[in-house]
Parts: C-alpha cells; sequence; structure tokens
C-alpha cells in the first residue's frame, strides 16, 4: 500500500488543542469568558475614567445647593414623602444608624466586585451583558453628574436632616472642601441604588432558584440607607433606576442559563 492509499491518521490530542476554533473557539464566540486580564485592565480603566470624571464635576457648589432646593421642591410637588420620615425611623436605634451607614461605606463597591466575579466564572453567557449594562448605566450617570450638580440632603438645612455617618460613624467622606477623592456634590442619580438594582437584576435573570427573587431586597434596602442617612433623595433613586429600566430595554439579555 503507498502513502497515498493509507487512511488519515487520528489527530493526537496536543494537534486538537493547537487548532484554531477548537479551545480557542470558546474564548472567541459569543457567550466565551472573556480573558481576565484583559477584563481587569478594563474595569480598571472604567473605574479610573468615572472617578477623573466625577472630579471634573467638582467646584459648582453653588449650583448645586440651588439644584438641591429645587429637587425639594419637585419632591413636595410630586407628593413624594420626605426623607425625613426614613431618618427618624433610624435614629430611634444607635444599632441601626450605626448598621446603615456600615452599609452604605462597606457594601457597595466589595459587593458589585464580588457580583461581576461570580457571573464572570458561573455565568459567562450573561457576564458581557452585566458588564454592558453597568457601563451604560454607569456613564448616563457620569453625564448627569456633569450637567447637574446636586448636594445631598445632609448638606441642606432646609431638609431637616443629620449627617448621621459624621456623627455616629462610620464615615467615607471628609470635609467637602478638602475631599479629593469623590465628588460629593454627585447625588444624582444614586449609583449605589443602581449598581445594586443592576446586582439583583443579574442574580434574578441567571437563577432558577425559587428564592431568587429575595435578592430584590438588595437593592430595596440600599434605597432605605441611602434616604435615611441623608446621602440621597428619592428622585436620586428615581431617575438611576429609569436609567436602568431604558438601559435594559436597549440591551436585551442573552437566552437564560439552565443553572439553579
Amino acid at each position: 500500500m503507498s502513502l497515498l492509499d493509507q487512511p488519515p491518521r487520528q489527530a493526537g490530542a496536543l494537534t486538537r488543542l493547537r487548532r484554531p476554533g477548537r479551545a480557542g473557539a470558546a474564548a472567541g464566540r459569543p457567550g466565551g469568558r472573556p480573558r481576565p486580564v484583559r477584563e481587569l485592565l478594563l474595569i480598571i480603566v472604567l473605574f479610573a475614567a468615572y472617578k477623573l470624571g466625577r472630579l471634573l464635576a467638582d467646584g459648582r457648589v453653588s449650583e448645586a445647593f440651588d439644584n438641591a432646593h429645587r429637587v425639594l421642591r419637585l419632591e413636595r410637588v410630586l407628593g413624594l414623602p420626605g426623607e425625613a420620615g426614613v431618618q427618624h425611623g433610624l435614629l430611634h436605634s444607635q444599632f441601626l444608624v450605626h448598621a446603615a451607614n456600615s452599609y452604605y461605606a462597606y457594601v457597595h463597591f466589595p459587593a458589585a466586585v464580588l457580583f461581576l466575579l461570580w457571573i464572570y466564572l458561573r455565568r459567562p453567557a450573561h457576564y458581557r451583558w452585566v458588564r454592558r449594562v453597568l457601563v451604560a448605566l454607569t456613564a448616563a450617570a457620569l453625564v448627569l453628574h456633569l450637567l447637574v450638580p446636586l448636594a445631598p440632603p445632609r448638606m441642606l438645612p432646609a431638609a431637616g436632616l443629620v449627617d448621621t455617618a459624621a456623627r455616629y460613624g462610620p464615615s467615607v467622606y471628609g470635609a467637602p472642601q478638602t475631599d479629593t477623592i469623590a465628588n460629593q456634590y454627585a447625588a444624582m442619580p444614586s449609583l449605589h441604588i443602581g449598581w445594586a438594582a443592576v446586582i439583583a437584576l443579574g442574580l434574578v435573570v441567571t437563577s432558577r432558584t425559587r428564592w431568587r427573587w429575595m435578592w430584590l431586597l438588595h437593592p430595596v434596602a440600599t434605597i432605605a440607607v441611602v434616604v435615611g442617612t441623608a446621602n440621597h433623595y428619592w428622585l436620586d433613586g428615581i431617575v438611576v433606576l429609569a436609567l436602568l429600566t431604558v438601559t435594559v430595554l436597549l440591551l436585551r439579555p442573552p437566552p437564560a442559563d439552565r443553572h439553579g
């Protein structure tokens, strides 16, 4: 038998691994898990751009306080409840007010990081969708921070509220005049609420357990915390949830996984 007549040999394991479209296809196909180093660098760049954008919005203090008075008047016209009602409920208990301050200080960013890590590892088909939603929502919020500087209610005597973090601790902010890390005049909209809603939405969409709706308690608790600690107005939450609704309508999720 000549060499031309011999049947083709089965490709070995090493040959199969080297073939394009085999092992490398999972990383390139839609729904495949993106490369971790690229994703980490992307998240770092986006976070740095967000922080820079917030700082660029700083320095418009008088405009921020004028807008705060307008927000209060608009809330009364709309018939929204006063923020003071939530805060008075917290102030009846030193434990509750300390817990609310801790939730505001320590849950927001770590929860987002842990959620992104979990969905990257366990639900790669949904990871890209969640990332796009989070980036689009944060970008829209940054535009509003630039266009509508807003002093939070804790800075506004007319709101009748106290700065619970400064009085009872723990606090993540220093004096607004010397704070070089965060722009404290960027209350509109609330990304604490927005990111919490994205986390809950992502977990509800990617889970099949009957208990998945319990994740909605995270944004509900966040709304109570940011309002009760006088860091945000009701309208800050309403606006960010409206932005999230539009974002999700434009960026539809992929087909649901079959995971529990």
